[in-house]
């Protein structure tokens, strides 16, 4: 502490001659009191202090909405060489300041300190005690922090910025974009060389692609959604399949970053790009897609379904319990039969059945710019390459990935076969990761999501091609393995299906009761999708409908 004091004396010395009218003002005004040299400290850490670049979310007309911005607080510091009674003053500030009667008799107590800061952000109410009390060698100025103008809304995203706790504290990003985007968000401190003065360097702004109106539309419905069915949480996902640009990401629980303190850390990871779950039969699609693309299987190929199938022991049932006969596998899809899946699993092939995996990318990140991305595993198909594991894998038990994962994968299917890197910047641009089936696989799987919408009705949007699958994932009991009674519903849908202008994922965590996605899951993505079809003005391309 000594030699921080030391080191802001010997800065305010050399500034004195660029400060001098204001410091001979301030002179004039308070003497030689050792408040004016707190003042003066203070004043310099503003000076020296960069500002630090704001983020923007965008909208259809690309209009800029500010999502995290600067902000004057009131900001309590400290002159310990003024305080006449240490113990009363800290008995007085520590329910003020949120610091302990000793920590800061500790501070008070230092007799050769003109300058210490003790709440970098505080609150009206604070400011307003203070004032009240008029205590001796403590006061109240005015200093720039980080303020959330959306509160809640994208927390996760966005994520906040730590006060450091020192004069020339700039602020540190912590989580989402405020992490990612530190080093161009904070800028460059100012500093002194010989006598002169170098200004600080601004931090730069960040835009986002994420569309404010979407993100908010989402956040109505999911926190409905949550309320409704008594689920723990949910996750949604809205992005360009054609370009990789996220439109709206968002998940619950979440946090509000002007006050993060009062939260769990848990709170503040992104469930979108740092939670992996089995994504249950939505991992269909896929398996259709390995197989047509390899030739392996056409969406006419029939197999007859007895119900259920025995494979190492072990025996699998469709998720309704029914035996369907001969089917399709486009009946398949529509009906999500479990046992057909894993036929059409069978007929790929197991090792190519894994190449194809692997080329959808969920064995990589998907280098979304966001930080902390995890990467879900493929291990049980790996490790231990019984039918068993291929069979469940098929219908997306047993194997794990993240949101982001899974909501690119399927936008490959939907864009005509191309894996595209998501991302949120809006200065970014689409980037091909690689092509991982061909366009007439694509459009041949299309096909079948759009029956199973069409048979379905539930996501049916009048006058449009819609394609979307269901998936219902148990959580697994880590405890002593096997699965859980609680399930995880997700829905991806896209419209219009043929020339998609956007993807949605839609994830609820642990519905009470475990009730189906199709009641759950579907009829809120349909919300947002019409919500969407009509923001963005899209024309209908099913008239006949």
């Amino acid at each position: 502490m000594g030699l921080r004091i030391t080191v802001l004396i010997g800065i305010f010395a050399l500034l004195y001659g660029a400060l001098g009218l204001r410091m001979y003002d301030l002179q004039l005004r308070q003497g030689e009191s050792l408040s004016a040299q707190a003042a003066s400290i203070h004043e310099l850490a503003g000076i020296l202090t960069p500002k630090r670049g704001s983020i923007y979310f965008t909208d259809k007309d690309d209009g800029r909405i500010p999502a995290g911005i600067n902000k004057d607080y009131p900001s309590i510091y400290a002159v310990p060489k003024e305080v006449i009674d240490p113990e009363r003053t800290a008995r007085i500030l520590a329910d003020i300041v949120g610091k302990s009667e000793g920590e800061l008799i500790k501070i008070l107590s230092k007799e050769d300190d003109p300058y210490e800061p003790l709440v970098k952000k505080a609150t009206e109410e604070q400011a307003a005690l203070l004032k009240k009390y008029d205590l001796a060698g403590i006061y109240v100025g005015d200093e720039p922090a980080r303020f959330y103008p959306l509160g809640r809304t994208s927390s996760q995203l966005i994520g906040f910025t730590s006060i450091i706790n020192d004069a020339f504290g700039v602020g540190l990003g912590r989580y989402g974009v405020e992490s990612r985007y530190n080093d161009g968000l904070a800028g460059k401190p100012g500093k002194t060389k010989g006598d002169r003065l170098i200004k600080p360097k601004n931090g730069e702004d960040v835009y986002l692609t994420i569309d404010r109106n979407i993100q908010v539309q989402a956040e109505s419905i999911l926190s409905r959604l949550i309320n409704q069915y008594g689920a723990v949480g949910g996750t949604v996902i809205v992005m360009e399949p054609k370009t990789g640009k996220v439109l709206a990401m968002l998940s619950k629980p979440d946090f509000d970053p002007n006050s993060y303190g009062q939260y769990e850390i848990n709170t503040f990871l992104n469930p979108s790009v740092q939670s992996v779950y089995e994504p249950g039969s939505i991992f269909k699609v896929i398996t259709m897609s390995a197989g047509i693309d390899s030739g392996k299987i056409t969406p006419d190929t029939t197999f007859v379904d007895p119900g259920s199938l025995t494979l190492n022991g072990k025996t699998i049932r469709n998720w309704d319990l029914k035996a369907y006969g001969k089917v399709t596998m486009t009946n398949v899809i529509e009906k999500s039969i479990n046992t057909g899946a894993a036929f059409a699993e069978r007929t790929t092939g197991h090792n190519i059945f894994h190449d194809y995996l692997v080329k959808f990318g969920f064995k990589e990140s998907t280098e979304i710019d966001l930080p902390g991305e995890i990467v879900g595993s493929l291990r049980p198909l790996e490790e231990d390459v019984r039918d068993i594991n291929y069979a469940t894998a098929s219908y997306g038990q047993g194997v794990s990935l993240t949101p982001i994962r899974l909501i690119t994968a399927v936008a490959a299917i939907a864009n005509g076969g191309v894996l595209m890197r998501p991302y949120t910047n809006a200065e970014s641009q689409p980037k091909v990761v690689r092509r991982v089936i061909s366009e007439e696989t694509s459009r041949k799987v299309i096909g079948m999501m759009v029956s199973a919408v069409d048979k379905a009705q539930i996501a049916r949007i009048p006058g449009y091609n819609v394609a979307g699958k269901t998936g219902t994932g148990f959580v697994p009991n880590f405890s002593t393995g096997g699965y859980t009674d609680e399930v995880i519903n997700t829905y991806i849908g896209f419209a219009p299906a043929y020339d998609p202008q956007f993807i949605i994922l839609i994830r609820l965590d642990k519905p009470a009761g475990g009730p189906l996605a199709g009641l759950t899951v579907v009829p809120a993505f349909r919300e947002l999708a019409e919500f969407i079809i009509n923001y963005y003005s899209i024309p209908p391309d099913n008239i006949a409908q």
